[in-house]
């Protein structure tokens, strides 16, 4: 069968699956685009059962885009804690402001509209345009491209966005406008929980299986992806300074990593407990002890931080840094995960 052929059997086979197997998640029990917008954004690079108590407690706290918009930068921030990706979360409000600026405080209706808000790409104006407006409009990510290469036998890299525009035409021209977000939310389920991207599909539970082009066992190559460029390394020595009960943190730099976000001491390579102690001295603390060490690593994209942390008891609460109280710790200041699992150290 040919590609077009199976990809116009999509809405007939997939809509009735999607009514009966789909997931009970949070952001599906209604079609507000805040509620919509909200959880795309936070399921990018996110599994789905890390962004629930996320989404809830955001909304809890935020109710609406006229909150988000007026919500005190630091405390967003803190509502987003461990999420990572903190880019999305000011681009989140960002786009709150813009909607009360120039919408009224109305989440825009149009496709063009949804995609020239701060944060939103093809994909994210797709899934809101669609499940909210029902609009005919595709999404397609990861999952929805892999789906559509095995289906289809596509050998090309969905890594190229050449392929990927190939892809959601061929789809628009079978979105059902009568069901247009039913539709954008059980192709994504179906490459969520069936067509599954680590280790073998669930063939037997695919509605598409009989036409799948891929059952055979050619799911193994497909999809083809772009080979990416290795990750660089760097070296980081981390220092939790103790005062008394007080930690010092510091704001990052606007641009770069982490940006503007909040951070534990830290400089380039690799400190001996020597150099690290000599380091303290610098900043003024009056090192009384080297309690311990210990070693981690994050990885971010396109970088892998290697971190050596000290743990120093100091005499004085040095300028230049903030001394939080654990109760701050926890409930003002977020420090992305890359600190944070130094936090208690």
């Amino acid at each position: 069968m040919e590609a077009k052929e199976i990809l116009a059997a999509l809405p007939q086979r997939l809509l009735p699956w999607f009514a009966a197997a789909a997931r009970d998640l949070p952001w599906r029990r209604d079609c507000e685009p805040y509620h919509v917008w909200l959880s795309e954004i936070m399921l990018q690079q996110t599994r789905v059962e890390a962004v629930k108590g996320y989404y809830d407690r955001f909304l809890r706290e935020l109710p609406d885009i006229a909150s988000l918009a007026a919500a005190d930068p630091d405390r967003l921030i803190k509502l987003w804690e461990g999420l990572g990706y903190y880019s999305r979360v000011r681009s989140l409000q960002a786009a709150a402001r813009r909607i009360m600026e120039r919408h009224g405080g109305v989440f825009p209706q149009q496709y063009d509209e949804i995609r020239a808000l701060p944060g939103i790409g093809d994909y994210t104006a797709g899934a809101i345009a669609s499940i909210c407006f029902g609009l005919p409009t595709p999404a397609v990510d990861g999952n929805v491209l892999r789906v559509v290469a095995r289906l289809t036998g596509d050998a090309r890299s969905v890594s190229e966005e050449a392929t990927k525009r190939s892809i959601r035409a061929a789809l628009a021209e079978v979105y059902p406008r009568e069901a247009a977000g039913a539709f954008t939310q059980a192709l994504m389920e179906l490459g969520a929980t069936v067509c599954v991207p680590n280790g073998a599909p669930l063939c037997d539970a695919c509605p598409m299986a009989e036409l799948c082009h891929s059952r055979s066992g050619a799911w193994k190559t497909l999809p083809v992806k772009s080979a990416k460029k290795p990750r660089r390394t760097e070296k980081l020595t981390v220092f939790r300074l103790c005062c008394a009960d007080r930690v010092a943190v510091r704001k990052r730099g606007e641009t770069g990593l982490l940006a503007g976000l909040w951070e534990l001491p830290n400089v380039e390579g690799e400190l001996s407990a020597e150099q690290a102690v000599a380091q303290a001295e610098r900043w003024g603390v009056h090192p009384r002890e080297l309690e311990s060490a210990l070693r981690r690593k994050h990885i971010f994209t396109h970088v892998e931080w290697d971190m050596l942390c000290y743990a120093i008891r100091c005499e004085t609460e040095a300028d230049g840094f903030v001394w939080a109280t654990p109760q701050r710790l926890s409930g003002e200041i977020a420090l992305p995960t890359a600190f944070r699992m130094f936090r208690d150290l």
